[in-house]
């Protein structure tokens, strides 16, 4: 791969593909198109009973756009990570450029968890996401996907599935279908920056009321 831009990065999750790197000390960056594909349906997010009990007596701050930086650090604070040197300079640009966002989970002031992005019409490419906390990551991906509905997006691209994220609702597509998803999410607009900050009552709140 010739030296990667915040446009040819984009252009790459326009066609359905992501860069990725071995590791933290690998300069080599390669692109990722995935035969099965991650997706989190934005009408199917699965709140269990522990998290619903955990968000409501949660007393944690959800920031969005705060701490860009601190979030893609924090998910690249492992031993095994693709976030190098370049992407991480990648993404902090596409972030300046208002094309990544995050959204942060504070105790008493202290990042404790959140998650990152990159936006393309009405279609939100989830990145990574850390937790330092119980339930943090999964408090996290609840209120984005709360914000995302807000927002009017209509695609939650998670990449990979996990069983963490099939536990909340994530299902895997094949690459004709989510080819498909993204088309249509290109053509669409949505906003992130849309909608207030939001406590884990509030987004637990409106859930509920969904569904």
């Amino acid at each position: 791969m010739g030296k990667l831009t915040p446009e040819l990065l984009l252009h790459g999750y326009s066609v359905g593909i992501f860069p990725m790197s071995e590791s933290r000390d690998d300069p080599e960056i390669f692109w990722v198109d995935p035969q099965r594909r991650g997706i989190l349906p934005l009408d199917g997010f699965h709140i269990s009973r522990s998290l619903a009990r955990a968000m409501r007596r949660n007393t944690w701050t959800i920031t969005t756009d705060h701490d860009f930086r601190g979030v893609l650090d924090g998910c690249a604070d492992r031993p095994d990570t693709w976030i190098n040197a370049e992407i991480r300079a990648l993404y902090i640009a596409l972030h300046e450029r208002g094309q990544a966002h995050s959204l942060e989970v504070w105790e008493d002031g202290t990042l404790v968890g959140g998650v990152y992005g990159v936006v393309l019409g009405s279609a939100f490419f989830g990145e990574s996401m850390f937790s330092r906390r119980t339930n943090a990551s999964k408090i996290a991906l609840a209120c984005l996907v709360d914000r995302l509905r807000q927002g009017g997006f209509t695609l939650f691209d998670t990449q990979f599935i996990t069983d963490h994220l099939a536990s909340l609702g994530a299902v895997e597509i094949s690459r004709a279908q989510y080819l498909a998803h993204l088309a249509d999410a290109k053509e669409r607009s949505a906003s992130f920056s849309l909608a207030a900050d939001a406590s884990p009552q509030d987004v637990m709140q409106r859930m509920t009321q969904i569904s």
